[in-house]
């Protein structure tokens, strides 16, 4: 601003003049370095997006939430505690079976977007993924501010089958990629529904694994028995979901660590 305004046209018609030059003799660097320019230009863009779909904790109320969200009524971010379940059905049963006071329900529709190969705009134009970002409100990436999370526990819910354990590796691909630092504080888990419920005459037994099924008859003996699988936690009522897999003083919650999301990760890179 300071320069001569003729000393500045010159100095500019040369740098001009040069950088054309350049260019046309040398049109793989041109490419390169307009490939960078459209890449900053895209991730500016990617960004402002990102800032957008943080939403701010406040002392009484926070911004406007996804629709689809069952919120807890406590605001102790601390006490909090919110369930991403696979399938409208199994939300169903789950928003009717938690404690309201601590608990809330995200339901996803179908498998979210496959973060390790989509680029960020798309993954930010995604609903599924909007609405966790939305409903966690510490937003991601660079944005990423732990302070704001609005739940102290961040656990996984999905059917305890193969469907299930993809959208589980889909969402820890996710959330290892664009929110690692909730990981490494400890924030998240997979909740263990049951896979069996045994029942010889008034008893019954909630199994979590083929080798807890298989001690379960064993103790049995002669006795004659049910055996139900449950091959999604739609199938189970409200009461047995709370009693299985959401009740603090009964369930087991896997925490997960950042290895476990590093091998999810892997996992979809192969």
């Amino acid at each position: 601003k300071l320069m001569n305004p003729e000393v500045r046209f010159a100095v500019e018609t040369v740098t001009s003049d040069a950088i054309s030059e350049f260019f046309e003799t040398d049109s793989r660097a041109a490419r390169r370095i307009v490939a960078k320019g459209l890449t900053a230009l895209k991730a500016r863009a990617a960004a402002r997006k990102a800032r957008d779909l943080v939403i701010r904790k406040s002392a009484l109320e926070s911004l406007t939430l996804p629709g689809k969200l069952a919120d807890c009524s406590s605001r102790d971010s601390e006490s909090s505690e919110i369930f991403i379940v696979e399938g409208d059905s199994a939300g169903g049963s789950a928003k009717q079976g938690r404690d309201r006071q601590f608990q809330a329900i995200l339901p996803l529709r179908g498998k979210i977007l496959n973060t390790e190969r989509a680029g960020l705009n798309k993954i930010l134009s995604n609903k599924e993924i909007q609405a966790i970002i939305s409903a966690l409100g510490c937003g991601i990436g660079d944005q990423f501010d732990l302070g704001n999370l609005r739940y102290s526990r961040v656990i996984i819910m999905t059917d305890a089958d193969v469907d299930g354990a993809h959208i589980t590796t889909l969402l820890l691909t996710f959330f290892f990629r664009y929110m690692p630092d909730l990981i490494e504080s400890g924030h998240l888990y997979i909740a263990q529904p049951p896979l069996y419920l045994v029942k010889a005459g008034r008893d019954e037994e909630y199994v979590y694994s083929e080798t807890d099924l298989a001690r379960a008859i064993r103790e049995l003996g002669e006795r004659k028995y049910a055996l139900q699988r449950y091959k999604g936690l739609g199938e189970m009522n409200p009461e047995q979901l709370w009693t299985t897999t959401m009740d603090p003083e009964r369930r087991t919650i896997l925490k997960i660590t950042l290895e476990d999301a590093v091998e999810a990760d892997q996992i979809f890179t192969i």
